[in-house]
């Protein structure tokens, strides 16, 4: 008789503790507090545990995850390029949506450093480990799957912001993917969060 289970070919290990590492880690920050500061929550969660599991459990190089220089000079105008085209839309929206001024405006008192951890640690999670250990397997297709709990990890937050990240996690991705490194969707990153937060507190016109 024909076993109904019959998985002929083998799971990916690498892959399975990608997926289900990234998805705790995610949802562990959302329910509980590690911690006094949730700064040091997220930097645990996105950014510790899975360097330790690069260096310890896959014994990699972290620059196989994003972690170097890169194509600096394709990084440096990605960077700039994507700066300067974000920042009219996000003034406008910061200065126009309601949700988005609520949300962002006290947030002021995160600036720069805290805030600056944090984006280190995200864009880690999501274009650095999550990116780069699926692309091992899935090539150019890793931009989209890193793309999706990025998006997911950003609910609670204002909905325009919220529908966009899809997309703006995809960039992100083809960012990191193209230049072999995370260094430079987190400048970007960081410059959209903070440049969101002075505007909606009004510190910028």
């Amino acid at each position: 008789m024909k076993r109904i289970f019959d998985i002929k070919e083998r799971f990916d290990w690498k892959i399975a503790v990608l997926t289900i590492g990234s998805t705790l880690v995610i949802l562990i920050e959302r329910y509980n507090k590690l911690t006094a500061w949730e700064t040091l929550d997220r930097f645990i969660l996105f950014f510790l545990i899975p360097m330790a599991v690069v260096l310890i459990v896959f014994r990699d190089s972290p620059r196989d995850y994003g972690f170097q220089f890169g194509d600096w000079r394709a990084g440096l105008i990605f960077t700039a390029g994507s700066i300067l085209l974000i920042a009219p839309i996000l003034y406008f929206l910061a200065k126009s949506d309601t949700s988005m001024r609520e949300y962002y405006d006290w947030q002021v008192q995160y600036l720069p450093w805290q805030l600056l951890v944090e984006m280190f640690a995200w864009e880690f999670l999501f274009r650095g480990w999550l990116l780069f250990g699926y692309a091992r397997k899935f090539g150019p297709e890793a931009i989209w799957l890193q793309a999706v709990p990025f998006a997911l990890a950003h609910l609670g937050k204002p909905e325009v912001e919220t529908l966009s990240t899809i997309f703006g996690g995809f960039i992100f991705g083809w960012i990191a993917y193209r230049t072999r490194s995370f260094l430079y969707p987190f400048i970007i990153h960081f410059f959209v969060s903070s440049f969101t937060i002075i505007v909606a507190a009004g510190l910028l016109g």
